[in-house]
């Protein structure tokens, strides 16, 4: 039996490098389609993490009950010279009294609402931030969301691309309210003094 030539030994055809390169980035396409999608309401999708990080209602009513102070009246601001002069020294014939605000979220909210302010702007923020075309329906759906009721939420109108609205957060006395523009990255959300009882109408906000 002859040996068969080198020459006429079948092989089987070798696939081209760059075809098996392109077959993997096909493959990593197709594993990241549809990772970031924006829904029906114009919100733009977040890892898992980001929606868990951010506390609820609860959380936060939580949170003012352990780390804000009770609630009480606000402090009348101190009188009476701020400080002691040095032995020799006189003061002077006409000394500028600082003025202290008389009306506000300065002298009518007290520290507990200060305190409980401060948690509920950071997260209605973060929420209203990345909103697109940021209508009443949308917003609404947005503080819903977030634990806050219609019968707390208040003037929700639209103006141009904002809209905006005062959200009612009496607690336990206190006078605490909030007013905001929803407006994506130009969300600003900030204090006011609503009546001690009664309905909801907003006095002053914080200047």
């Amino acid at each position: 039996m002859r040996p068969t030539p080198a020459s006429t030994v079948a092989r089987s055809p070798r696939r081209p490098r760059h075809t098996l390169a392109m077959t993997a980035l096909a493959a990593l396409a197709l594993a990241a389609c549809g990772t970031e999608k924006t829904s029906a309401g114009g919100l733009q999708s977040k890892p898992a993490e980001t929606a868990e990080a951010r506390p609820s209602l609860t959380e936060i009513l939580d949170r003012v009950e352990q780390s804000c102070p009770p609630s009480a009246p606000p402090e009348a601001p101190p009188t009476g010279p701020a400080k002691t002069l040095p032995p020799g020294v006189t003061p002077p014939s006409n000394p500028i009294e600082p003025i202290a605000p008389t009306a506000g979220p300065e002298v009518e909210l007290n520290a507990r609402d200060w305190c409980a302010s401060n948690l509920h702007e950071e997260r209605i923020a973060q929420a209203l931030w990345d909103l697109v075309d940021p209508t009443p329906a949308k917003v609404r759906t947005i503080l819903n969301d977030l634990g806050y009721v219609d019968e707390r939420i208040h003037d929700l109108k639209q103006s141009g691309a904002t809209t905006r609205f005062f959200l009612d957060l009496r607690d336990k006395g206190g006078r605490l309210c909030l007013e905001a523009s929803a407006a994506g990255e130009k969300t600003v959300v900030d204090k006011c003094v609503a009546p001690v009882s009664g309905p909801f109408t907003p006095g002053k906000r914080n200047q």
